[in-house]
Parts: C-alpha cells; sequence; structure tokens
C-alpha cells in the first residue's frame, strides 16, 4: 500500500476568505515503511500572508516572491499523490485548501482531492485512540517518545517526516516479524516461516542486554504503563 504523509502551510485558516497554500511537504510510504521518496515545495500566494500565520509557520512574503504559483507546480504534485492513500493530521483542513487550489485550475476539470485519493485523518484516529487528551502532533510526539526537539516552528515537511513516525507508532509500529534470519529487500512486508533449531546443534551463544539497553526498555515500559498498558515483563 502506498500512503503519502501530508501537510501544508497556509496565509491564513480558511481559504473561503480567499487564504492559499504556501508551502507543501510530503513523505511517502510503502507498506508501512518509509522510501525517502518526498515532495517539498514553497508556493507564491499571489496575496499577503496574515501576522498570525507568519508567527506558526515562520514564512514571511518576501520569502515567497519568487517561488512558482500554484498552478506551476499543480502537475507534479497531482501525479505524486494520485492513488495514495493520504496521511493528514487535522485532514479537512489541509483538504480545504487543496480543493480550493484545485477549483481554482481549469486543468483540474472540477476534481477533487477524494476523486484522486482516499484521506486517513490521523487526529480523529488520535480522538478515538486517546479519549478526552490533547493530541496534536507535538502531545503525540510526547506521549510515544517520539523526539521532535527540532520543531521550533511549523513546517510542511518537518511535520509530515514527524507525523509518519507518529502514524506507524499509533498503527502498530513494524508489520512484520522476521525470524528466519533472511531479509526483506523486497519490501513485501510477508513473515517468514520460523527456522527450528537443530536439537543436536552446539549450543547457543547468549547475548545479553548492556546496562544502557536495559534502561532504555525501562524507559519504554516506564512508558507503556504511563498510557494504561500492561507490562508482562514486570508482572
Amino acid at each position: 500500500m502506498r500512503q503519502i504523509v501530508l501537510d501544508t502551510e497556509t496565509t491564513g485558516i480558511d481559504p473561503r476568505q480567499g487564504h492559499r497554500i504556501i508551502e507543501i511537504g510530503c513523505v511517502e510510504l510503502l507498506n508501512r515503511r518509509l522510501t525517502g521518496n518526498t515532495f517539498h515545495v514553497y508556493v507564491n500566494p499571489q496575496r499577503l500572508i496574515e501576522q498570525e500565520a507568519i508567527e506558526i509557520h515562520g514564512i514571511t512574503n518576501e520569502y515567497l516572491l519568487d517561488k512558482p504559483v500554484f498552478a506551476d507546480i499543480s502537475a507534479d504534485f497531482v501525479k505524486f499523490i494520485t492513488g495514495a492513500q493520504l496521511v493528514i493530521h487535522n485532514a479537512p483542513f489541509d483538504v480545504g485548501f487543496m480543493d480550493h487550489e484545485f477549483a481554482r485550475l481549469a486543468s483540474m476539470q472540477g476534481k477533487k482531492t477524494a476523486d484522486m485519493c482516499t484521506v486517513l485523518d490521523t487526529l480523529s484516529m488520535a480522538r478515538q485512540i486517546h479519549p478526552g487528551q490533547k493530541n496534536n502532533l507535538d502531545a503525540l510526539c510526547k506521549r510515544y517518545g517520539i523526539d521532535n526537539s527540532h520543531r521550533e516552528k511549523h513546517g510542511a515537511l518537518l511535520d509530515s517526516e514527524i507525523l509518519a513516525d507518529v502514524y506507524l507508532m499509533m498503527t502498530g509500529g513494524q508489520t512484520d516479524l522476521n525470524l528466519s534470519g533472511k531479509s526483506n529487500s523486497d519490501g513485501g512486508g510477508q513473515v517468514e516461516r520460523i527456522r527450528r533449531l537443530d536439537p543436536n546443534a552446539n549450543q547457543l551463544k547468549v547475548l545479553r542486554a548492556t546496562a544502557d539497553e536495559l534502561a532504555e526498555h525501562e524507559k519504554r515500559l516506564d512508558l507503556v504503563n504511563k498510557e494504561g498498558g500492561s507490562c508482562l515483563w514486570r508482572e
């Protein structure tokens, strides 16, 4: 399955008031694995950015003067996302802006985001998993032990990279456990058959965890307990 983790930055909060997209950041997941394939672009909105928005993302009007307009990057953007599942935090906000931009393009012939992609809203997902708690990106990073100390301001590509980590943690982390000693270089995500040990073979060498590894293990168990989980190792 191909998924695109996506975030945008904008001139303001409401496209119905003429606000526009000024940055798009996407990272690609294939079978729940980051591929390293990204899409990132700054966009000249052909209008002024509200000061409140500048304070959030730090993108200025002057910085965008020499950037392409949305119509110039739209074909590459549509090609990148078409056929994928979009993973977005607070998806109605970003999709609303995307649909507003698409509606301005004659080449789109009335198409909307939903005509090209499916959409998964991680904010809605987080609210179901953690009802009554803060579920913004910073809160989820803290909850799942993800380092976002380098996130001083909002940025579309950085936020999509962080959201990819959060999404994978929320939905179970790794997709398979390979016990055969073989690598899944094809990325297919299939679980190999368990290799049975020869009872007549020499005794296996036991590699014990280091003190640092044990400390990290205890930190992870503390996090599980904090979130209300059950730790079999401590029962």
